[in-house]
């Protein structure tokens, strides 16, 4: 049974329409050999819940204040090089205030709003057809209360 040896790593991701729902907001990172396209989004840290890590990466990619709605998709993939077992959460959202300010520059290339089916290249959503993005699928996001012991 492969994965047992790997770290679990969970990674948020938010999908921004723009005002007309054709374009999705997209960030530009800078990798190591070349530059990629991704929803903005990154590393849940510990203790966060997966919202406050998807709010909190996409102010500090964007300079956008978002909200979460619900469960775009959840994908998973084995990094066996890395050592690592990520879980992609792609939440949709909408963008509730801020502007455009990259905090960390040496992250992220640029912010840019791209084409729905253009996105969908970079969104790894593979074999899941053409206009999923659009198509307003999604599940609802549980966040179970806090449970108290007393």
């Amino acid at each position: 049974m492969g994965g047992s040896n790997l770290k679990r790593v969970d990674v948020t991701y938010v999908l921004l329409f723009d005002d007309k729902c054709e374009k999705v907001l997209m960030v530009k990172n800078i990798g190591n050999s070349s530059s990629y396209y991704t929803l903005p989004g990154g590393a849940v840290e510990e203790g966060e819940t997966l919202e406050e890590a998807a709010i909190r990466e996409v102010k500090e990619e964007t300079g956008f204040d978002v909200e979460i709605d619900h469960i775009f998709s959840v994908s998973e993939v084995l990094f066996e090089d890395k050592g690592h077992h990520v879980v992609f959460f792609i939440f949709r959202g909408r963008i509730i205030g801020g502007e455009v300010n990259i905090s960390m520059p040496e992250e992220i290339e640029k912010v840019t709003w791209m084409d729905s089916f253009k996105a969908e290249e970079y969104i790894h959503i593979a074999n899941a057809g053409k206009g999923l993005l659009k198509s307003g699928n999604s599940a609802p996001y549980l966040l179970r209360g806090l449970v108290v012991n007393n």
